[in-house]
């Protein structure tokens, strides 16, 4: 049986931690941000850990993890 490819976009996107759960960046961090205050803007700079409903759906991308 082939190998199962892992989907391209997800390996530039996700990271996976030790414990197994997935960081992904925050989304809207990327132009217009004079409109978004700075509590905002700093409480969605770096990553966030996904929630377990959206890391299934992309672990099921990831055949042999990352």
């Amino acid at each position: 049986m082939p190998k199962l490819k892992t989907k391209s976009g997800v390996k530039k996107r996700f990271k996976m931690t030790a414990t197994g759960k997935l960081k992904a960046g925050v989304a809207g961090k990327r132009h217009r941000l004079i409109s978004h205050n700075g509590k905002y803007i700093r409480q969605n700079r770096g990553t966030k850990v996904m929630s377990e409903a959206d890391a299934k759906i992309i672990k099921s991308w990831l055949p042999y993890g990352l």
